[in-house]
């Protein structure tokens, strides 16, 4: 049975809340490939996740928007090494790692003006490059 993810001293992840699937992994490995079953899928109820602030929900369900399955359970997998007991840590650690995500609050953003030293530089810039493109027009020529 999985246990516990602790995310933070307040916010962690039931061990009611997983369903640990081992699947066979993809891609190259010999005969291990076909015979073992050592990628780990991890099925977590986003719902059941103790101490999660309401807004940081929110987020999570944004950040896991495409991981989701038909119940509404995120799905983490992890299939690097052969060894499942190493790749159950490694998906563990990617499910603590995205909740982790979901608490940091996006900083808002200032509106800001540009200063009047820089407005003048532009303004600089931009009269520069219309004498350098006026120097490329065509002078008509007086025998027409």
């Amino acid at each position: 049975m999985p246990e516990d993810i602790q995310v933070t001293d307040s916010v962690r992840i039931p061990e009611l809340a997983i369903e640990v699937r081992s699947v066979r992994s993809s891609g190259p490995g010999g005969q291990n490939v076909n015979k073992v079953a050592s990628k780990i899928e991890l099925l977590i109820d986003l719902a059941r996740i103790e101490g999660l602030p309401a807004d940081a929900a929110e987020r999570l369900g944004k950040l896991c928007e495409k991981r989701l399955d038909s119940e509404g359970r995120l799905r983490v997998t992890a299939q690097e090494s052969r060894d499942r007991s190493r790749n159950l840590e490694t998906a563990r650690e990617k499910a603590k790692a995205l909740v982790l995500k979901a608490l940091v609050a996006p900083k808002k953003r200032r509106a800001t003006r540009p200063s009047k030293s820089a407005k003048e530089a532009r303004l600089f810039e931009k009269k520069r490059d219309a004498r350098v493109k006026a120097r490329r027009k065509d002078v008509p020529s007086d025998s027409d």
